[in-house]
């Protein structure tokens, strides 16, 4: 079992190695907790008033429910985020679905038939194949305190946003669990980018640009890198008060490195280094680790066959719980400012990274188109990025 391992004044406090950075040890939690939740192991959530157990419905099998039976004081609840409660309406009795203003979770009650790991993962899953027990419902309840924060750590564990969660017991002294507060959840995507730090440099020449440079940056918690391809000396251009040419891409595993055609990550990303070296002064290409606009790689296959189902990038997105995009512009903006580049002009057709850039206070000059024409597999996808998501593309012949 995991040791549990919080600060001093937690009430179930066990032996600590955390450091003395209450931003860093609040960082390593949240990630030890990630780590928990995708091996299917429960962990505890707390904030000044509350405690709960709670597991990621995609991951917990009979040992994890059998271990929040253990510590729970009532039957635990299932919460879903609202978008895929909406999705699986015909499982929720009318008066039970959510009305008005949108929740930030949906609680349901499940009878015990639905407490087990294939019905939790029906819930949670719209590509999981399997049939829930006949005449078997949920009830709807009211959304627990701690609600947004159990949804919230799912999403960074990149898993669905689906968690089983009930309170704890009273007298339980300290659960062999980890620990970690809803408040170090909340905080963490503002914490980890602006705790990222330089971590490695190296001069790796490319096919399109041979005067490159790659620079990887790291959080405190010691997570995922996100890299910066720096070709030419932008950070000199920037000194002298020029803006660079900057392209935010996001990671693309199946269009970046296997050449998938369902997306335009592949060309965009070979483009763009060419163009910026093409630059008097160069740029920078920030390569970030949030694939699927933040959802995970395996979150975007399963968005990929709900796409061939007959929905669109956006409601399929939806479908899991996840929202249109969940990227972290803060990210590019710590690693920009790390570089000394406070100014920049953005390649790109998306108005949502110029204004999250603006937001984090870099100085965004211009934008410099970055379109590429579909390629016949893909015309669908890029049609719903410039309906849905704003994208600045070109009407297509036909369209």
């Amino acid at each position: 079992m995991p040791m549990h391992r919080m600060t001093a004044d937690d009430p179930w406090m066990g032996q600590t190695d955390t450091p003395a950075d209450p931003l860093v040890a609040g960082l390593r939690a949240v990630h030890r907790a990630v780590a928990e939740l995708r091996r299917g192991t429960p962990v505890l959530l707390r904030d000044e008033s509350h405690g709960v157990v709670m597991a990621a419905a995609e991951t917990v099998g009979a040992g994890g429910l059998a271990e929040i039976a253990a510590l729970a004081r009532v039957a635990p609840l299932l919460l879903l985020a609202p978008s895929r409660a909406a999705a699986i309406a015909p499982l929720i009795p009318p008066a039970l679905r959510p009305a008005g203003e949108e929740p930030a979770a949906v609680a349901l009650r499940l009878p015990p038939a639905l407490l087990e790991p294939a019905a939790l993962r029906s819930y949670a899953d719209p590509t999981f194949e399997s049939l829930l027990p006949p005449g078997q419902r949920p009830d709807r309840a009211p959304a627990p305190p701690l609600a947004p924060a159990a949804l919230a750590l799912a999403k960074l564990a990149r898993l669905l946003p689906a968690v089983v969660m009930a309170p704890l017991r009273e007298g339980l002294g300290s659960p062999d669990l980890l620990a970690v507060a809803a408040a170090n959840v909340l905080a963490y995507p503002v914490d980890a980018a602006t705790s990222l730090r330089r971590v490695a440099e190296a001069a790796v020449p490319l096919e399109d640009a041979a005067d490159a440079r790659i620079i990887a940056f790291r959080a405190a918690d010691g997570g995922i890198e996100h890299l910066a391809i720096v070709i030419g000396r932008p950070e000199e251009l920037a000194a002298s008060g020029g803006a660079p040419l900057v392209r935010l891409h996001s990671e693309c595993f199946t269009g970046d490195l296997l050449g998938s055609l369902r997306c335009d990550c592949g060309p965009q990303l070979r483009r763009a280094i060419a163009r910026i070296a093409q630059e008097e002064g160069g740029g920078v290409l920030l390569y970030l680790a949030q694939e699927g606009r933040g959802i995970g790689l395996v979150n975007k296959l399963r968005a990929y066959r709900l796409q061939d189902a007959g929905l669109d990038t956006l409601d399929a997105n939806r479908a899991l719980g996840w929202g249109a995009d969940e990227r972290n512009f803060l990210v590019a903006a710590t690693m920009l400012e790390q570089l000394g580049i406070g100014r920049v002009r953005v390649m790109t057709n998306n108005p949502d990274k110029l204004a999250g850039l603006a937001a984090c206070g870099v100085v965004v000059e211009g934008r410099v188109a970055h379109e590429i024409a579909p390629n016949g597999v893909n015309d669908g996808y890029l049609a719903t990025k410039a309906a849905r998501f704003g994208h600045l593309l070109a009407p297509q012949d036909g369209n």
